[in-house]
């Protein structure tokens, strides 16, 4: 009850920090916070103390019996206490198994460490992105406003029609919706941020980081080998194999067989009012040496090796398939920073001029704003796409890579 107690307050103490919007937080902190305070994460690491209770449980020693006997014949009574002694290394054997198995958790917890860094990630760029689009929505309702403005303008001075005025009154109608909507996208991004951090869903942040952060330079040759050492499947897969090894190593201990020493005592015979007693037993080996738990075992080594140079080959391609996805979100984010964005804004700027001058009809300028927007809605997603691919191979690799 007192864990639960302690467990549950944990995010009550954080907020404090959290409620601090003028600090804008950067991803390194988002990141930490997400290490203290994700429910996931706790929930794996606790599993911990299973395994440690695993390690406590293999190094255990036999209990003695206590055994005792009455019957009519000579002596009527005897009392024997048997103790059970292990020869060879058969609990050391055995504690390696349960901390190599404790092993295997600290993989899974490390595996559940970086899908939820991936998912913090993805998270924090979609606050990003959802603020982006609510700045731009922001200036396409200033400039639909502008543009009505003139019509109205060049409506007074007699040089277009009424519609023209209702046609950007229309649009600036259109701009207030989508600003609204905007703004209703961005809570919905800071309810999933605030849900991986386990703090209340109303909760504000302020980001240090934007879509346009730079990310690391790194080749493809370097991405393997880092997936070589890191991937969670590959880990996983290292850790079984040790783990199968010393169970084999148990089994061979094993098969070494256990002496039990009794001493103890018999009472009222008609010889002697009470007596000493010993006896020493030992189980022969004879039929049952672990024979088929070994051959077992070394059947699922072999399958175990096997499975991890077949699993390096698939983990080589998809860090590559990864790699090149990523490669492919960058050409097409320098894409629209060097040419379409640029190309856009002076088409926008010629047709708004034309207009102002009264050479060109208000369709034309809703027309350029319109590319522009679409444009620039498409680099907004294509930066934050650009941020989930590095989040995918950092995710593929196994480790953080920034």
């Amino acid at each position: 009850m007192r864990v639960f107690k302690i467990i549950c307050l944990l995010p009550l103490v954080a907020m404090p920090v959290l409620g601090q919007e003028q600090t804008p937080l950067s991803l390194r902190e988002v990141l930490e916070l997400a290490e203290k305070q994700n429910l996931d994460l706790a929930v794996a690491r606790a599993r911990r103390a299973v395994a440690l209770a695993g390690v406590r449980i293999a190094g255990q020693r036999p209990n003695p019996n206590i055994n005792f006997n009455t019957s009519r014949d000579d002596p009527h009574q005897s009392l024997m206490i048997v103790q059970p002694l292990e020869v060879g290394p058969k609990r050391s054997r055995r504690i390696q198994v349960a901390e190599e198995q404790g092993s295997l958790i600290d993989i899974e917890t490390s595996s559940v460490a970086r899908q939820v860094r991936r998912q913090v990630r993805d998270a924090y760029y979609e606050i990003a992105l959802s603020r982006a689009e609510s700045r731009r929505m922001a200036q396409i309702l200033e400039l639909t406003k502008r543009l009505l403005k003139m019509a109205q303008d060049r409506f007074e001075a007699g040089d277009v029609a009424n519609l023209e005025v209702s046609r950007a009154e229309l649009e600036v109608a259109r701009a207030q919706v989508d600003a609204t909507l905007a703004q209703q996208r961005e809570k919905v991004a800071q309810g999933r941020l605030s849900a991986l951090l386990n703090v209340p869903a109303s909760t504000t942040w302020a980001l240090a980081g934007s879509l346009e952060d730079p990310l690391p330079a790194i080749e493809l040759e370097d991405l393997t080998q880092k997936a070589y050492q890191s991937n969670s499947d590959l880990a996983r897969l290292a850790q079984e194999l040790r783990v199968e090894e010393s169970r084999q190593s148990f089994l061979r201990a094993d098969r070494v067989p256990n002496i039990e020493l009794g001493f103890g005592a018999d009472f009222n015979s008609p010889a002697f009012h009470a007596g000493p007693r010993g006896q020493i037993a030992l189980n022969i080996p004879l039929f049952s040496r672990n024979q088929g738990e070994l051959a077992q075992s070394g059947a699922l080594q072999r399958f175990l090796a096997a499975e991890i140079a077949a699993s390096r080959r698939a983990v080589a391609g998809r860090v590559e398939v990864a790699f090149f996805e990523w490669m492919a979100r960058q050409a097409e984010v320098e894409l629209y920073r060097r040419t379409l964005r640029p190309a856009a804004s002076r088409v926008q700027e010629m047709a708004a001029e034309s207009y102002r001058a009264g050479k060109t009809g208000i369709l034309v300028v809703l027309d350029a704003q319109r590319s522009v927007q679409e444009i620039e809605k498409n680099y907004l997603a294509s930066l934050q796409s650009l941020q989930s691919a590095f989040a995918a191979v950092e995710e593929t690799v196994g480790v953080g890579l920034n």
